[in-house]
């Protein structure tokens, strides 16, 4: 399940990231602009949104995002206690709340009854080209309507680039995420994977910066 964390509070943001990582695919935007550039990126299947925000608040973010559409569903964080602003949250189509401050445990136990009143699929499927999808839970590849099934490391190469578009990933970094210290690659074993990824998903998905890594697009 992939989650957008809206929160401008540098400290608590950082504590909730860290926390729920373990969990769930979990981005992070400090305000409504980096809510809109995120959404350009990668579809969400749950927002996480402060109310009290610089610029556009929470509640006119979602009410903005909801005259486009856009029914993702949405728990909110919010210091207030004022039942007229947790009201409003649920007539412009909020699905839950958390007051501050609050147990990272109830946080993520409102997400699961939210994952489970709204039938979000863990194991749903990543996009990668009109023709291709990913699943990260089955280490499938969707071919044209046809399974592939994907070796282990492959997979997980695979998500890792899904979750890191678009910016330079270092040999380095690649390997000390998907493999344990004591079983580092060769850099032959990590273009063989690359490779296999290419022939499956099309060269044009992974490009190499020689010397330093690789961009996926």
């Amino acid at each position: 399940m992939k989650i957008l964390l809206m929160e401008d509070d540098a400290v608590l943001s950082d504590i909730i990231l860290e926390y729920l990582q373990e969990f769930w695919h979990v981005d992070y935007a400090y305000d409504s602009t980096e809510v809109y550039e995120a959404l350009e990126k990668q579809k969400y299947d749950l927002f996480l949104f402060d109310i009290n925000v610089p610029g556009k608040n929470g509640l006119e973010l979602l009410q903005e995002l909801r005259s486009f559409s856009d029914n993702t569903p949405t728990i909110f964080i919010t210091a207030y206690t004022d039942t007229d602003y947790l009201t409003k949250a649920f007539d412009i189509g909020a699905h839950d709340y958390i007051k501050k401050p609050f147990e990272l445990d109830e946080l993520n136990a409102r997400i699961l009854n939210t994952k489970r009143i709204y039938n979000i699929d863990a194991s749903s499927l990543i996009s990668i080209s009109q023709n291709i999808q990913f699943s990260p839970t089955t280490k499938e590849l969707i071919i044209q309507g046809k399974k592939s099934s994907l070796g282990a490391k492959d997979a997980l190469i695979l998500a890792y680039f899904l979750k890191n578009p678009k910016r330079l990933i270092s040999t380095e970094e690649l390997t000390q995420n998907i493999w344990s210290f004591d079983t580092i690659p060769s850099d032959a074993t990590l273009r063989s994977h690359i490779r296999t990824l290419r022939e499956l998903i099309g060269k044009e998905h992974i490009t190499t910066v020689r010397g330093e890594g690789y961009i996926y697009e």
